[in-house]
């Protein structure tokens, strides 16, 4: 009788622990929210929650770096604006000085703020800057995007607005076989670039709304993977507790049985 007796209350002592650890499984998932906290909840699963979890930052960043590109091509675009207008304005006083009324004294007159506005663009192609990166000096041959999970992505190429690339560095309308064509010339390119970068921001902005949607569509997915299903994880939870007073209840009532066989003894 005693061994039958010490069996049972230990067998009740066992479960009574196994609801314990239930219940402690039960709130520390619900704490977190993870249906999978540790490996052992799901090694597999875990493992893909990982790889998704580098996919998903991978095109996050990518985002981010698509959108600091477009930052950099916005102030190149601009400063090439600023340039654009420069040049109408050389034009312009070209034109007026090629009036067959000007004395030289008055084409000197114009050389003189075609000069300024030539130090203008040249001031405009060395000193504009992002992120301490010179955009229109030359010195930047192509900016890489990171834009990929991999780390790759696009290659786009950047301008050389200098007086010396755009061919005016020596434009003076006081010589005798002065003409059009350079300015023209220079102007021609530089709406070019512009539309170059344009279209380069557009394709940027392509990828980083796609990369941010990939990231999203990345995020629910391990969600529906990692995270906890609390109706279920709660209706589990009040499952351990209820059988855990049952066991406790019976463990005592099953003590105090041993007691009062022990009492008539």
């Amino acid at each position: 009788m005693w061994i039958v007796v010490d069996f049972v209350e230990r067998s009740m002592v066992m479960n009574s622990i196994s609801s314990q650890k239930g219940l402690s499984w039960s709130y520390t998932h619900l704490a977190s929210g993870k249906r999978i906290n540790t490996a052992k909840d799901d090694a597999a699963g875990m493992a893909i929650a990982k790889r998704m979890q580098s996919q998903e930052t991978g095109l996050r960043v990518g985002a981010d770096n698509a959108g600091m590109a477009m930052g950099a091509l916005n102030v190149a675009e601009g400063a090439m604006g600023g340039i654009s207008d420069y040049l109408q304005r050389i034009h312009e006083l070209a034109i007026r000085s090629m009036n067959g009324i000007n004395s030289d004294a008055d084409k000197q007159i114009y050389q003189k703020e075609i000069d300024q506005l030539k130090q203008g663009i040249e001031s405009l192609a060395r000193d504009t800057s992002f992120n301490e990166q010179k955009l229109l000096d030359g010195s930047m041959a192509d900016m890489a995007v990171a834009t990929s999970p991999n780390g790759g992505g696009m290659r786009i190429q950047m301008e050389n607005a200098t007086l010396e690339a755009l061919g005016i560095a020596d434009l003076d309308v006081t010589s005798k076989d002065f003409n059009l064509d350079s300015i023209k010339k220079a102007m021609d390119m530089v709406s070019e670039r512009r539309s170059s970068l344009g279209a380069s921001t557009n394709a940027l902005e392509r990828v980083r709304n796609y990369n941010s949607s990939a990231a999203l569509s990345q995020l629910s997915s391990r969600s529906r993977l990692e995270d906890l299903d609390f109706p279920k994880a709660i209706s589990k939870k009040k499952e351990e507790e209820v059988l855990g007073q049952y066991r406790m209840h019976m463990l005592r009532r099953q003590m105090d049985q041993k007691k009062s066989l022990t009492a008539l003894f």
